[in-house]
């Protein structure tokens, strides 16, 4: 009822907002902007109209209210970021298609152990290691049936109240870490390919954020993320009630062997799952301090031609042209496979970044940066737990895309005003949005594993609320002073590129 009683009030406030509001009165698009960005934000909330739809209403309202031309709101949907999405879920489907994905869980699992702890451990370490380099929705909906089916041979052999506080932990823990996995690369989640898309738009003069600098700044908060939620989960799931006979060893290798050898195509598509991670890693150069390691792009006579898009769609390319064995005359791709792409995550994308631009060109981003210049006597350190704070309980109401896309430019607006570096203020944001764990709608994979109907909303919400405080934290810290070293931010100087 609440959510439709939103999704009505939202465009009584867009025409409120858009007659009875004057922002800046030399400038109508500023107000404009607002009344759109306040329709789209509250319809993405309720999730009434497809977030799809919701997304498209930039490319009818902008051109109609004077904000940007209709040709240029068009451009913003299709870009180097959503190629790279399209090539890295290209790649992603193939490696379903011929069940690599079950060999690379399996296999983890078999080196772990069979021990509950280890159990919850080999899973947390196969679901984070796919959530960054395979979306994190997709690789949760990759590992939900292979988890189904270990707790189901652990309630074969033990009363199955015995086993379902367990199963709840490891239902859960597939969620976290995949969310957590996530964020170390930008292609591991939306959020991420939002971030690199917004920050071009705002400060295309800024040095590019290379899927290197991006992994070198998030991997170890996904390291010390990933080793606390294990804790955290192992304390509450495994050593508080995991009385139960656990898996013999033995039942996993028959599960593997079922998989038979490997076959042409998992060799095929492992080689190339290799190659595209050390294509993006290398392609730009990696610097850190006085270290680095020249990318290799610099072999070609335009080296800045070249993005992570590039690599994505040049791989998936080839997978299309690479015949299979098994099945003959055709290819390790196909069109069919390849109609699965989530065609509304693109446009939710699309959608944040016609936004973002709308934002900066009326003029709006400025606006808001201007209405919190008080915020320059605060120390960057509290500014950035605050926006932490809010990203990551925000998120747990609304589409964790749409609240970053909804909040980097006003953040991009605060630190322009405010004369710091926007990086500070923009990272923090897009790595919150991704760890929101108490709620099903907080983020796709929570979203997955409660729709098996195993998890008590309740489990969720108060195992999520301990992981979100100390994500929270966790993200501060580490902005403040690994980020500010990994992209050479200096807290006393505005760089040039953003004026």
């Amino acid at each position: 009822m609440i959510r439709y009683g939103v999704f009505l009030i939202a465009p009584i406030l867009f025409f409120y907002i858009l007659f009875f509001v004057n922002l800046d009165k030399n400038n109508p698009a500023v107000t404009a902007t607002l009344a759109v960005a306040v329709l789209m934000a509250l319809w993405w909330v309720t999730e009434i109209v497809p977030l799809a739809i919701t997304s498209l209403l930039p490319v009818v309202l902008f051109p109609v209210l004077g904000v940007m031309n209709g040709k240029d709101v068009s451009s913003t949907y299709f870009n180097h970021v959503i190629f790279l999405f399209l090539g890295g879920f290209l790649i992603a489907l193939a490696i379903q298609k011929w069940d690599l994905h079950k060999r690379i869980a399996l296999k983890i699992l078999l080196l772990v152990g069979t021990s509950p702890a280890k159990i919850l451990l080999g899973f947390m370490l196969a679901t984070a290691f796919l959530s960054m380099w395979i979306s994190n929705t997709a690789t949760t909906m990759l590992m939900i049936p292979i988890l189904i089916s270990i707790i189901t041979q652990l309630e074969d052999i033990n009363l199955k109240k015995d086993v379902k506080h367990f199963s709840i932990g490891l239902l859960l823990s597939i969620a976290y870490s995949a969310s957590i996995g996530g964020i170390a690369t930008l292609v591991g989640t939306p959020p991420n390919l939002s971030f690199a898309r917004i920050f071009n738009i705002y400060f295309p003069n800024a040095p590019e954020i290379s899927f290197a600098t991006w992994f070198f700044y998030a991997f170890p908060i996904v390291i010390v993320m990933f080793i606390i939620a294990w804790l955290y989960l192992y304390v509450v799931f495994v050593k508080r009630g995991a009385n139960f006979k656990s898996i013999e060893k033995s039942n996993l290798k028959l599960t593997y062997k079922k998989l038979g050898k490997w076959s042409y195509e998992e060799k095929v598509m492992m080689i190339i799952f290799v190659l595209l991670a050390m294509l993006w890693f290398f392609r730009a150069d990696i610097i850190i301090g006085s270290f680095k390691i020249y990318g290799w792009q610099n072999l070609f006579k335009n080296p800045s031609y070249f993005n992570d898009g590039t690599v994505a769609i040049a791989i998936a390319i080839i997978l299309f042209i690479i015949p299979s064995k098994q099945q003959k005359g055709k290819f390790l791709m196909d069109w069919k496979t390849a109609e699965s792409i989530p065609w509304e995550i693109i446009l939710l994308f699309g959608g944040g970044f016609a936004l973002a631009t709308g934002f900066k060109d009326s003029g709006l981003s400025q606006w808001f940066g201007e209405q919190m210049i008080w915020l320059n006597t605060v120390h960057p350190f509290f500014i950035i737990l605050t926006i932490a704070f809010v990203v990551t309980f925000l998120t747990e109401i609304t589409s964790n895309t749409a609240t970053v896309e909804t909040f980097l430019p006003v953040l991009a607006g605060l630190a322009m005003s405010i004369e710091i570096n926007p990086l500070l203020f923009m990272l923090p944001a897009t790595i919150a949005g991704s760890l929101a764990f108490m709620l099903p709608v907080a983020t796709p994979p929570n979203a997955l594993i409660f729709g098996t109907k195993r998890v008590p909303m309740i489990e969720m919400s108060k195992t999520g609320f301990f992981l979100n405080i100390i994500g929270i934290v966790i993200v501060t810290i580490s902005t403040y002073y690994l980020g500010t070293y990994i992209f050479d931010i200096q807290l006393d100087v505005f760089p040039d590129w953003v004026k």
